[in-house]
């Protein structure tokens, strides 16, 4: 598996790593699933604060919903963390937390039924909302062939072992980001299997802008694309957090990409819409979303610095 061009040190210590995520895969499953994800959030909470990222994560609230107070940013902040944790170390259990395992409440899941039986690829649009494992889980679970994008992880004996587990629950389809993942994705909507991408994260390079909480981000152009060139839609899902390791999934109505011949106006539309859908989900759940990620252009923090708010 190691590529001649990678040090020996730098092989070294991605199987330290993969062991250290062996261990922890061990643990997690010996555990009860609330108790992996009680201690998980826990203690992302006592630690998370600590952490740089912190700071992002505020500064983020701060650009989302400048009108609310330092009490309300600080509340959120600990539901985020208290999610993200609970998320980490519910991972290598995901083969428990499905539909089908009774820990997953599906909404409008005649709809993947339908897509399903009805043989035409859709684009599954979602975000980082509570346990983001769970949209894939519940996709699969219900039967739909789907291809799952992800980014892969720098240590290839990590990457294998996340690939492995996913696969523990179903996911077994990757298109790694990339020229390789958009080959792989076209060929699999060729032959009918639908594909997920998420869409809430920065897209610099070919991005396309779009209004989020009234500042313009670069958002990802690839689902429209790929529903404009199929004839298909764009099928949104979200996920929310009941109590502890139990969910609901809720397939939304879905979104049909204008196709007016205007290519670009198109796509444009496409994008906007997507990252609309995705703004409503983090207001009506702010402590779900995954704050720790530089969404908005840097003139934006430069903005918040020179305010000084950063």
């Amino acid at each position: 598996m190691r590529d001649r061009r990678v040090s020996l040190g730098q092989d070294l210590a991605w199987r330290l790593e993969a062991a250290a995520f062996d261990v922890f895969t061990f643990l997690m499953r010996l555990m009860p699933v609330d108790l992996a994800s009680d201690v998980g959030g826990a203690l992302f909470r006592r630690f998370g604060p600590l952490t740089k990222t912190h700071r992002l994560a505020w500064q983020n609230l701060v650009l989302a919903f400048p009108d609310k107070d330092e009490a309300w940013r600080q509340q959120i902040l600990a539901e985020q963390w208290d999610s993200n944790g609970r998320t980490v170390f519910e991972f290598p259990q995901m083969d428990r937390i499905r539909p089908s395992t009774g820990r997953v409440e599906l909404v409008n899941g005649e709809r993947l039924q339908a897509i399903r039986d009805g043989g035409k690829p859709v684009v599954f649009v979602s975000g980082h909302f509570s346990n983001w494992e769970v949209m894939p889980a519940a996709i699969v679970d219900s039967g739909v062939v789907c291809q799952m994008t992800y980014r892969a992880a720098n240590n290839p004996y990590v990457d294998k072992r996340i690939r492995d587990s996913r696969a523990r629950y179903g996911v077994q389809l990757f298109a790694p980001k990339g020229g390789d993942g958009a080959r792989e994705l076209l060929d699999g909507m060729k032959k009918g299997e639908s594909v997920a991408l998420m869409n809430d994260q920065k897209f610099n390079r070919g991005g396309v802008a779009a209004p989020f909480f009234g500042r313009p981000v670069m958002a990802a152009p690839g689902p429209t694309r790929l529903a404009l060139r199929f004839g298909t839609v764009l099928q949104p899902m979200s996920v929310q957090r009941l109590k502890g390791a139990r969910f609901r999934a809720v397939v939304h109505e879905p979104i049909a990409v204008p196709d007016t011949g205007d290519r670009t106006a198109d796509i444009a539309a496409g994008v906007a819409a997507v990252t609309r859908f995705v703004e409503d989900r983090v207001r009506e759940r702010p402590g779900e979303w995954f704050w720790v990620h530089r969404r908005w252009p840097n003139e934006a923090y430069q903005d918040l610095a020179a305010q000084g708010l950063a």
